[in-house]
């Protein structure tokens, strides 16, 4: 029986013990040692599994509940990449996402509509997976951005 934690790694029950599924496997015998300043290994989970320090409520996963099943795989599928992002220093993303958005603004034609396309898509993505979460107001700026990156990208290519 495997249960996910708030950043998408799975947890095997075994006799009442939680044991991680890479447990075992790789370099030494599973156990941390103390790193100087406080560090701990890259790639391991820390005490605390939801992303702001605090454990999740018991019985609740990072899904939606009740949601539907494609909305479950897109989830499932998401979580991946979405605890990739969130170990990824703050700035890295927002940089990328930049360069994307200067790249569209100041490439004429289909490379800069393609750059600009790539950043709606990336915010499609990211307003889908927050969706259930956000109030009204929310959606309505999301949906905004997105019309107005599919918007500059259409003017791209015609330029």
């Amino acid at each position: 029986m495997a249960n996910v934690t708030a950043r998408g790694k799975a947890v095997v029950a075994r006799e009442g013990n939680q044991m991680s599924k890479r447990q075992g496997r790789g370099r030494g015998s599973g156990t941390q040692h103390p790193r100087p300043g406080g560090q701990r290994p890259r790639g391991t989970p820390s005490d605390h599994p939801s992303a702001d320090g605090q454990p999740l409520p018991a019985g609740q996963g990072p899904y939606t509940p009740g949601a539907s099943a494609s909305r479950q795989a897109v989830e499932r599928s998401s979580a991946r990449p979405l605890i990739f992002l969130s170990q990824l220093p703050w700035w890295l993303p927002l940089i990328v996402v930049l360069a994307l958005m200067i790249t569209g603004f100041a490439v004429r034609g289909w490379i800069g509509a393609v750059a600009l396309v790539l950043v709606a898509a990336f915010l499609v993505w990211l307003a889908y997976i927050s969706w259930p979460r956000v109030n009204t107001r929310g959606r309505v700026l999301r949906i905004a951005a997105v019309a107005c990156m599919l918007a500059a990208a259409v003017v791209q290519a015609m330029r």
